[in-house]
């Protein structure tokens, strides 16, 4: 990493990450107001939120952790592989995302391609595999699943993510070129296309049905959780044709010696996503089995429509990791590397803190946009935000494991914190419902970040700013105490106080940072 020049590429591209992040779930929060109002109860919603959780868990074990295989190996000098070969790669450490350099162009026929061509045929292939073999056997699996009755919930989902899974090698590698324009212009495509067709169906379809019964055969109020599913699918399959000049460069085939290295690095990371996406998901899968039966689909439906509200530190957080996770493997281990990576860890906290304190603050006007049937699980929006600003920091802190290739250390300190969360969970979830799932996700990662933290400190030492990093943490806890207290009041004066205890964070920030600040506005000047 380059110091100062890439923490500036670092904050352009997450801009514009961030916008696409940012903009698009912001979009997607139309849907969350769009069910929970039109949905003809909560339970539905809990069968939409237990099977996008599904979604999640298999799109990691359909990439196995090839977006970050590729990214390491694309910024490779070489490998094993090439060198009994006696080819000698095109690209150089130097030409990293880092320096700028990369651009579709220069790529044509390099070492860049090769890994991605290797990479996408393999993911290509398993996603393929996964959508035949669910649909051989769709009974046994719907069944086993608690879905028999509705196969065909199964079968869309098999589809979806397949081409989420394909699409996500074509993704990293625009990542990897620095195309984060293309990259943010597809993902609010499918946003789009996805709001406007839930849009047209869960408004507009169930008053043409009474207008135009005959037009509208189609159309049943019964059918409203399989319209999600489809819309979702008939939206995904098309955003591959935005990646046809991508998908020339597999005409690169598939290297088997490089494939087989690549595989010996992603199974630990596969491990490690895995843990990692059930410390998310796990208690939106279990809680079907632990709480069965309509009751327990209604206070999952209550629990994931709250969880959406919290949503803004995933935000954060998957917009970082974007534009941070190119960076970081173009700079290896140098010094400047290390500095930057304690700079970024602090803003990090510093606005993830920030954010959390101003959902808190507007927690009455943010609740709006879930219906009033679903506001008693509330409650679980402050514990979920801060599980998620420690999934956060783990994702920061875990970087000493990847860039010295030791990535089993990630799969053991996930599979602990996931252990860990999935105890809490089958423990507490019988009493305490769905609450005890929101305090297992602190739990989790809180196991998982300070196992990094101490183990990165031995095996690659990074120097945090601990002392500023603890003070932001000791103010925002009591400023968030302030404005639980300030419930009290009620109505506007509540937000008032509120507003007043936010800009007081945000000015402590911008005086603590003024150094930064005034260096940036010198520069902006000087151009």
């Amino acid at each position: 990493m380059a110091g100062k020049s890439s923490l500036k590429k670092l904050f352009s591209d997450s801009i514009i990450y961030g916008m696409s992040s940012i903009v698009g779930r912001f979009l997607n929060y139309l849907l969350v107001p769009l069910y929970t109002y039109t949905l003809v109860s909560s339970g539905n919603y809990g069968i939409v939120t237990n099977f996008y959780a599904y979604t999640a868990l298999l799109l990691v074990l359909l990439t196995f952790g090839m977006e970050t295989t590729f990214f390491y190996f694309a910024n490779r000098k070489g490998t094993a592989a090439v060198d009994n070969k006696k080819v000698t790669p095109t690209l150089k450490a130097s030409d990293s995302l880092a320096s700028g350099s990369l651009t579709s162009g220069s790529l044509d026929g390099s070492w860049g391609d090769r890994v991605f061509s290797t990479a996408l045929w393999m993911v290509g292939g398993v996603a393929m595999a996964f959508i035949v073999i669910v649909n051989a056997f769709i009974g046994p699996i719907s069944t086993a699943i608690g879905y028999g009755d509705h196969p065909e919930y199964i079968r869309i989902m098999s589809v979806i993510v397949g081409f989420d899974a394909f699409q996500a090698i074509l993704f990293a590698f625009l990542r990897y070129q620095g195309r984060a324009w293309k990259f943010a212009g597809l993902k609010m495509l499918f946003i789009v296309m996805n709001i406007g067709l839930n849009l047209g169906v869960f408004l507009l379809a169930p008053k043409l049905a009474v207008t135009h019964p005959d037009m509208m055969r189609w159309y049943s109020a019964d059918k409203q959780v399989f319209y999600i599913f489809f819309i979702n699918m008939i939206c995904t399959v098309p955003i591959t044709l935005g990646f046809i000049p991508e998908l020339r460069r597999m005409r690169f085939g598939m290297d088997r010696q490089l494939a087989g290295e690549m595989l010996r690095y992603s199974w630990p990371l596969l491990l490690l996503g895995l843990a990692g996406i059930l410390n998310q998901v796990a208690d939106k899968i279990c809680y079907r089995f632990i709480m069965p039966g309509a009751e327990g689909d209604a206070q999952l439906g209550i629990y994931g429509a709250c969880v959406k509200i919290a949503m803004i530190m995933a935000m954060i957080t998957q917009a970082f990791r974007y534009a941070y996770e190119p960076l970081v493997f173009g700079g290896g281990n140098s010094k400047d590397s290390k500095e930057s990576q304690a700079t970024v860890m602090k803003y990090f906290i510093m606005f993830t803190l920030l954010a959390f304190l101003a959902v808190i603050a507007y927690l009455d006007i943010l609740k709006m946009i879930i219906s009033s049937r679903y506001w008693e699980g509330l409650r679980v929006v402050p514990i979920v935000m801060m599980a998620e600003i420690f999934m956060g920091i783990y994702f920061n802190l875990s970087f000493w494991y990847k860039l010295i290739a030791k990535t089993w250390w990630g799969a053991i300190m996930s599979a602990i914190g996931c252990v860990t969360l999935l105890a809490v969970n089958f423990i507490f979830v019988p009493r305490y419902g769905y609450m005890a799932c929101a305090w297992g996700g602190v739990c989790g990662y809180g196991v998982c970040m300070v196992l990094s933290y101490f183990l990165g400190q031995h095996y690659n030492p990074t120097k945090y700013p601990l002392k500023a990093i603890g003070g932001y943490f000791v103010l925002a806890m009591v400023l968030y105490v302030g404005m639980r207290w300030s419930e009290g009041i009620g109505g506007w004066g509540t937000i008032a106080v509120n507003t007043v205890m936010l800009v007081v964070f945000a000015g402590v920030m911008v005086w603590n940072e003024r150094e930064l600040l005034a260096t940036l506005t010198k520069k902006k000047r000087r151009r």
